[in-house]
């Protein structure tokens, strides 16, 4: 029994749960969180080393072993991103400190956002399917609230278009959930492993597959169904819209991910042809997208639907290159994200606009400021050496080793049409005169700054989460191969599930050492 996976989920569901209590000021439920967000990372960092020099380390719940009872489990790849999802609750909680106004924060900003950490993190360790179901809406009803916290008549138009999307996605989820159990009688992902290939009705799988393919897609913001993402994000504070750029859509990636390596690996021959057709479609859509806004916001919601498109190519290849490759983006993707949308917030306080027609002068008032922000874009552009070039040419390379062509293709010239909506964005908001003085445009009463900046200039709880992510993706990427290396392993676990199995049944790594001595 390992303590710390009850414990990495447990922290922020402590954490909500005393940030609710506690009615003192907002300062003082502003430090439980950050506090909590600390416990996290520090756990987390701690689970990992426990993988990364021991393996997969697991729990049974109540001491039900497995397949009869609840099942934690920790590979390479959930403690990776648990590790990352705390550095980004860490940067969200310090960042919205000074993002998120009094009265939300009375209203229960802090326990939704630790509870939706709690989701995200209860999905990375679950080991069966009903209960990632349930973190899945953990995590919808926590950003539901996140989405009307205070909200306007366009916030809650956006976050009415996010939940009817996604109970499509709940309802569609827990049919394949019942379907499967029918033919199988369990939903632990290990014993599904076993199970799912000794079912008579292949047919009736390959259907159960598709509809988890659709669930998790949607959770994902797979093409075709992305659309209630860009309705949504540009509609929130910049410290909700971070944290759902950021995590939201990679837990249902994690999803497929898992599902289509673990349980349903025999259906690669139609699957992967489906994955790798919408990660190019997805990625393309999600340029074209960006380059058609004006918003910041908007523009970079679209390219958090491009970076999907991404990681579906690593799922489609499907072989261990390509699936490391997925994970590098991944924890890329994560990390550039939240930094991105932060740094899109500072924007909005210095210039009181997101509009980038009423933005300008930005470099000549912050010089620094303005270097951070190219950074950024260059990394998720992809120019050496910064990480977004080493997450995209490890992509280039599996398409090399699968002699895809059209996947080399396409990531070279997505990343040079990403080039086009970042480059607006350095030369309209940093680089070109101020076109009105920032007492015009804190005037301006327009959507954007209905929902938009406060008129506060920006203060130390926004700078530092952005230097603090910023250093991070620096030495990411000047610093890639301990990740790269840790992404690799976590993909050949995939591919090879065998320690994973063995530790949540260990009377199959039993079975399997008799069987052994028996055949020597």
């Amino acid at each position: 029994m390992n303590g710390l996976l009850v414990a990495c989920i447990l922290t922020p569901m402590v954490t909500a749960a005393l940030s609710f209590i506690v009615t003192n000021t907002a300062k003082v439920r502003g430090a439980i969180s950050i506090g909590g967000s600390i416990l996290l990372l520090a756990l987390s960092t701690i689970l990992l080393y426990q993988v990364v020099n021991g393996g997969p380390v697991s729990n049974q719940m109540g001491g039900w072993q497995a397949p009869m009872g609840i099942t934690l489990i920790a590979d390479m790849l959930s403690a990776m991103l648990i590790v990352v999802t705390a550095i980004v609750a860490l940067s969200v909680n310090v960042y919205a400190m000074g993002d998120i106004s009094e009265d939300r924060i009375a209203g229960g900003f802090f326990t939704f956002l630790n509870m939706l950490i709690g989701g995200v993190v209860g999905a990375f360790l679950t080991g069966d399917l009903f209960n990632l179901y349930v973190w899945f809406e953990v995590m919808l009803i926590s950003s539901f609230a996140l989405l009307v916290l205070g909200g306007n008549k366009v916030q809650l138009d956006g976050a009415v278009k996010y939940v009817a999307i996604n109970l499509i996605s709940t309802v569609l989820l827990l049919t394949a959930i019942g379907l499967l159990y029918g033919l199988t009688g369990t939903l632990n992902m290990a014993d599904l492993s076993i199970r799912v290939p000794e079912v008579e009705n292949q047919a009736l799988v390959a259907v159960v597959a598709v509809l988890f393919l659709v669930a998790f897609g949607i959770k994902a913001a797979v093409f075709p169904l992305y659309f209630w993402l860009p309705a949504s994000y540009h509609t929130l504070p910049i410290s909700v819209t971070a944290v759902f750029a950021a995590l939201m859509t990679k837990v249902g990636i994690y999803a497929l991910m898992r599902t289509f390596t673990l349980i349903f690996p025999g259906e690669h021959s139609v699957i992967d042809m489906t994955l790798l057709g919408l990660g190019l479609v997805t990625m393309v859509l999600g340029v074209f997208g960006a380059m058609t806004h004006n918003d910041i916001r908007r523009i970079l919601a679209f390219h958090v639907i491009g970076s999907i498109g991404f990681m579906l190519l690593g799922l489609g290849l499907g072989s261990a290159l390509a699936m490391g490759a997925a994970i590098f983006y991944m924890v890329h993707g994560i990390l550039i994200k939240a930094l991105l949308f932060m740094i899109a917030g500072v924007i909005g306080k210095l210039g009181a606009s997101f509009e980038l027609a009423r933005l300008g002068g930005l470099y000549q008032e912050r010089p620094g400021f303005a270097m951070l922000f190219l950074l950024a874009a260059l990394s998720l552009i992809g120019i050496p050496p910064l990480s977004g070039f080493w997450a995209k040419l490890l992509i280039i390379e599996a398409g090399l080793h699968h002699d895809a062509t059209e996947v080399i293709i396409f990531v070279v010239l997505v990343s040079l049409l990403t080039f086009i909506p970042l480059i607006r964005i350095w030369s309209e908001a940093f680089w070109k005169p101020k076109p009105f003085s920032t007492e015009e445009a804190k005037a301006d009463t327009s959507d954007s700054k209905a929902i938009g900046p406060p008129v506060m200039p920006p203060n130390w709880y926004a700078w530092t989460p952005v230097l603090g992510l910023s250093i991070i993706m620096f030495l990411i990427g000047f610093l890639p191969s301990k990740i790269i290396a840790m992404s690799d392993t976590a993909a050949q676990s995939l591919i090879n599930p065998s320690a994973y199995l063995d530790t949540v049944l260990p009377d199959r790594a039993a079975a399997q050492a008799n069987l052994n001595e028996v055949q020597q």
